[in-house]
């Protein structure tokens, strides 16, 4: 297994990726200077005696309440146990792994006032193998995400249960069993843990990871939907794409061109062809793909600043000793940049099913009915887009933006919230849609193809080709559908499709 030094504040996308797929993380020790700062300032910040939110007050609502020297360990504990209040289906482990790192580098930046204690269980969380279980509903994104990270920091105290492994065990039990103990909070330390977005920027960066390879093996299958339907590659002509400007457009027009370059089925029909343009699923992919390109990028550079930011609160300043109160625990930038990664998937596979749509009609594409030799007695890709259809109308629902909604909370204390959980927990569910689109549309695409033959498609489509007919042969008479576009979601799920052309011929998010 793979270890990620994190360097707090520094982390870079493509680290947070790799814990996402399994990477473990351990904290750059040279942080423990300024955790060690960070908590005497807490002590300092008691020994004065002034009511200080979270510290020695109420939380919400209930801030007004002075809470004695006396009970400051137990309002941590209680704060924990009470926000534990969530429902759902756990997370999945690889989420909430990711979430647990991003907790790891926001406390070790020294504005939380923890004890070492606190950052190395967490570590030791990630190294061990530990997860905690954690309702995925429960949070609208501000104040914090705060049932589900209670439900972490329940965890870490003993209560509640761990993934070790696949299997779910009592909290207290795995600790022990991993040479752990409970973690015993200090002043300010629960709420420490609960406040953050890193539930909400954990399912976004998820979301995000998970459209990098839907959106290349896109571009490939609506390059080879553009062969099958022997449709024209002059739209894609940089000329056209200079004096628009987008860069995404620009790239993904460059894509692909060179992705169809060298096709003999192209060249078949360069010369006579009566049509004077195609169906704009094809001849539009570069500015469709291009501005999904350029959000999800503007989406991406957003949630990295997140994940490195500190999202707690009241923040804590060694300096000057002092503590204050703000509000960036409100996750609004994470539900924007959750709403444009679902805008972005919805539009791909949007896109791919009228592609899917446009090679079983043989009006449209001169190919087969349904692209099958005998339709008819087959039906052929016919269910298949119906398929590719729901998943396509699914998206659509759940594409209403997240962030436009908002309830009070905390009896009117916290009166406008982001509903970035919402909204970033989304995205895994639709990139599955869309990938399931997208892996139908590789079939279909390779099936026009195959009517094409003796001619050949370009050396990377080709290569492409040859990779599905190696989980899939031709399509003739009808058979069992689902295995077979199970092995071709797989594909583009795993990124097979993007690694077969080189995932340097492709832009990346």
């Amino acid at each position: 297994m793979t270890t990620i030094l994190l360097r707090p504040g520094e982390v870079p996308l493509a680290q947070w990726r790799e814990i996402y797929r399994g990477a473990s993380a351990v904290l750059d020790p040279v942080s423990y200077e300024v955790i060690g700062a960070s908590a005497r300032a807490v002590s300092a910040i008691l020994a004065r005696g002034e009511p200080v939110y979270g510290i020695n007050t109420g939380f919400g609502k209930l801030a007004s309440v002075r809470i004695e020297a006396a009970d400051l360990e137990k309002l941590q504990r209680n704060i924990v146990l009470s926000h534990a209040a969530g429902v759902g289906r756990p997370m999945p482990i690889a989420v909430a792994r990711l979430m647990i790192a991003l907790k790891l580098g926001s406390l070790a930046q020294g504005a939380s006032g923890v004890q070492a204690a606190t950052v190395k269980l967490l570590e030791a969380l990630l190294t061990k193998g530990l997860t905690p279980v954690i309702p995925c509903q429960g949070s609208v994104g501000a104040s914090g995400d705060l049932a589900p990270l209670a439900h972490m920091a329940a965890a870490m105290i003993g209560v509640g249960e761990f993934f070790v492994g696949d299997q779910r065990v009592p909290a207290t039990q795995a600790l022990a069993e991993a040479g752990l103990a409970p973690l015993v909070l200090g002043a300010k330390e629960g709420l420490a843990l609960l406040n953050g977005t890193q539930f909400s920027t954990a399912y976004a960066l998820a979301g995000l990871f998970e459209t990098e390879n839907l959106f290349g093996a896109a571009l490939v299958t609506g390059a080879l939907s553009t062969d099958a339907a022997r449709g024209s590659d002059a739209p894609f002509d940089p000329r056209i794409h200079r004096l628009r400007r987008h860069k995404g457009q620009i790239e993904s027009a460059d894509a692909l061109r060179a992705l169809m370059a060298g096709s003999a089925i192209r060249a078949s029909h360069l010369v006579g062809d009566e049509r004077v343009q195609d169906p704009y699923c094809l001849r539009c992919q570069p500015q469709v793909m291009g501005a999904a390109l350029d959000i999800l990028r503007q989406a991406a550079t957003t949630l990295a600043t997140e994940a490195n930011g500190v999202t707690d609160n009241p923040l804590i300043f060694p300096e000057s000793n002092e503590a204050l109160s703000g509000g960036n625990f409100h996750a609004e930038p994470v539900a924007f940049a959750a709403d444009i990664i679902a805008l972005a998937i919805c539009e791909i596979g949007s896109l791919a099913e009228r592609r899917i749509a446009m090679l079983v009609d043989p009006a449209l594409s001169g190919l087969p009915a349904f692209l099958t030799p005998k339709p008819g007695l087959n039906s052929g890709f016919m269910i298949p887009q119906v398929t590719a259809a729901a998943l396509t109308s699914e998206n659509k629902q759940r594409a209403y933006p997240a962030s436009v909604d908002s309830i009070p909370t905390s009896a009117n204390q916290e009166d406008h919230v982001s509903m970035a959980a919402h909204g970033a927990r989304r995205l895994l569910e639709m990139a599955e849609n869309a990938c399931g689109i997208v892996g139908i549309e590789l079939l279909a695409a390779a099936q026009g193809c195959d009517f094409h033959r003796p001619l050949a498609s370009s050396t990377p489509l080709e290569a492409v080709r040859t990779l599905v007919r190696r989980e899939v042969p031709h399509l003739d008479d009808d058979r069992h559908f689902h295995p077979d576009m199970a092995k071709a979601i797989a594909l583009v799920t795993s990124g097979a499709v993007v690694d077969a052309v080189g995932r340097d011929a492709l832009p990346t998010i």
